[in-house]
C-alpha cells in the first residue's frame, strides 16, 4: 500500500500537476477514452498496448482542446470591452444592421481553429436581456460571411444602462455543439466564461456604432483578455 501511495504521489506532481485546467465538458469524452484504455492495458498484449497509447494521445488532445487558462485585463478602464473568444479577427464591419436593437453598429468576427481556447467570456459587464438560440441553421465553414446569418448560433443580448452588445456563438463545419452556462436576466462580469463550442467556430461581437474599436483584421485576439475596443462615455 505504501509503495502505490508513492507512486500516487509521483504522479501528481510529475503528471497531473502540469495539467492545465480545462471546461468539464472534457470529461465527456475522457471518461470513455479512460475506460477503453484502461481495458486495452489489462488486455496487454502488442496491438491493444498501442491501442492504449492512442487512447492517451487523444485525451491529452482533447485536454488540450477544452484548456480553460486563467486571464487577467491588463487595461482595467471599466469602459474597456475584451474580446469573448480567442482567435484571429477576420472581420471588422462597420454599419451592419443589428436586428435585437434596431440600430446599426459595427461587427467583429473572430475565428477559432481547432488549436485556440474555445472558451468565450463576457465583454463586458451587464444583465443577459435575451439568449436566442438557432437550431435550424447550416453548418457553412465558419469563415464565410453568410455564416454569420445562416448557421445555427447561439445569441446573447447584454444590456448594460443604454448600451446593448450582442455576442454570437457561430458552429462552422465541424463544430456542432454549442454550449451556453448563461441564463436569461443573469448578472455577468467582463471576462466572465459564459459557454464554448466544441471543435473549431466562430463568434460575432456586434457593438454601438459609437464604440472606438481598437483591433484590426488579422490581429490575434485573447478571450477575456483582448481590449477589442472602448464604450462612447470613455472617450
Amino acid at each position: 500500500m505504501e509503495l502505490i501511495a508513492d507512486l500516487v504521489s509521483l504522479l501528481q506532481k510529475k503528471i497531473l500537476s502540469k495539467v492545465p485546467n480545462f471546461a468539464e465538458d472534457a470529461f465527456l469524452f475522457i471518461f470513455p477514452l479512460g475506460i477503453l484504455a484502461f481495458v486495452l492495458l489489462v488486455v496487454s498484449i502488442t496491438s491493444a498496448f498501442f491501442g492504449f497509447l492512442i487512447c492517451l494521445v487523444l485525451i491529452a488532445l482533447i485536454i488540450c482542446f477544452f484548456r480553460d487558462p486563467e486571464r487577467t485585463i491588463d487595461d482595467a478602464a471599466p469602459d474597456a470591452l475584451v474580446s469573448p473568444a480567442d482567435g484571429l479577427v477576420k472581420h471588422v464591419i462597420e454599419n451592419e444592421d443589428n436586428p435585437y436593437t434596431g440600430i446599426s453598429g459595427t461587427r467583429i468576427t473572430i475565428f477559432l481553429s481547432v488549436l485556440d481556447v474555445h472558451i468565450n467570456r463576457i465583454p463586458m459587464k451587464g444583465t443577459v436581456e435575451q439568449i436566442d438560440l438557432k437550431k435550424d441553421g447550416k453548418y457553412l465553414v465558419a469563415d464565410r460571411p453568410t455564416a454569420s446569418a445562416e448557421n445555427v448560433q447561439n445569441t446573447l443580448v447584454i444590456k448594460n444602462g443604454d448600451t446593448t452588445i450582442v455576442v454570437k456563438q457561430i458552429v462552422g463545419l465541424i463544430a456542432r455543439r454549442i454550449v451556453c452556462w448563461a441564463s436569461e436576466g443573469e448578472t455577468v462580469e467582463r471576462g466572465q466564461r459564459f459557454g464554448l463550442i466544441r471543435f473549431g467556430s466562430r463568434v460575432d461581437i456586434l457593438l454601438p456604432a459609437d464604440t472606438q474599436i481598437k483591433v484590426k483584421e488579422g490581429d490575434r485576439v485573447a478571450g477575456g483578455e483582448s481590449v477589442i475596443g472602448y464604450l462612447a462615455q470613455n472617450q
